[in-house]
């Protein structure tokens, strides 16, 4: 038997919205959870680090962040977030040298994902002795592998970085 395809489009519309709204009542939970997340005292993330903003190329290059976990719940009480503060270190090619302090906000969405924001402030040591300061900011997410072990992509300025993120 066959049904018309506007009865086809609605179940499949319906499975949608029940895994929708099943997945959004799971990670509404955690989120409102104030420490459902690992328990961690630093985070290591070496990465590959992209920088866009060099003078006359994009530079890519290796790079190091580490991130202490200074407050295990966050600013707004009842919510599932961290705080940290950080450091960042970056090679991008043609003695480019990144340097950075930031304060990172951690939201944990589920056990699977979590986002930040990581405002801050940077050196950038280029042709020799020339040195610049600028802010630094990114924003990014984890997939999380295991509650301590995840993939971690940031966009930023002036380093955007792809790595693994290791929780200890």
């Amino acid at each position: 038997m066959r049904f018309p395809m506007k009865w086809r489009l609605r179940v499949v519309g319906g499975f949608t919205a029940l895994s929708a709204v099943c997945v959004t009542q799971q990670a509404r939970a955690e989120i409102k959870s104030d420490t459902a997340h690992p328990s961690y005292f630093f985070e290591a993330e070496p990465h590959l680090a992209i920088a866009p903003f060099n003078e006359n190329e994009v530079g890519v290059g290796a790079g190091f962040a580490g991130t202490f976990n200074v407050a295990n719940e966050g600013f707004i009480k009842r919510l599932n977030d961290s705080v940290g503060v950080g450091f960042g270190a970056d090679w991008t090619g043609n003695n480019n040298w990144n340097l950075s302090a930031n304060m990172q906000w951690n939201f944990w969405l589920s056990d699977k994902w979590s986002v930040f924001g990581a405002p801050g402030v940077g050196l950038h040591f280029h042709k020799g002795d020339n040195v610049d300061i600028w802010p630094a900011f990114g924003a990014g997410g984890r997939y999380h592998f295991t509650p301590n072990f995840a993939l971690t992509m940031r966009v930023g300025y002036p380093v955007s970085a792809i790595g693994l993120s290791f929780l200890l």
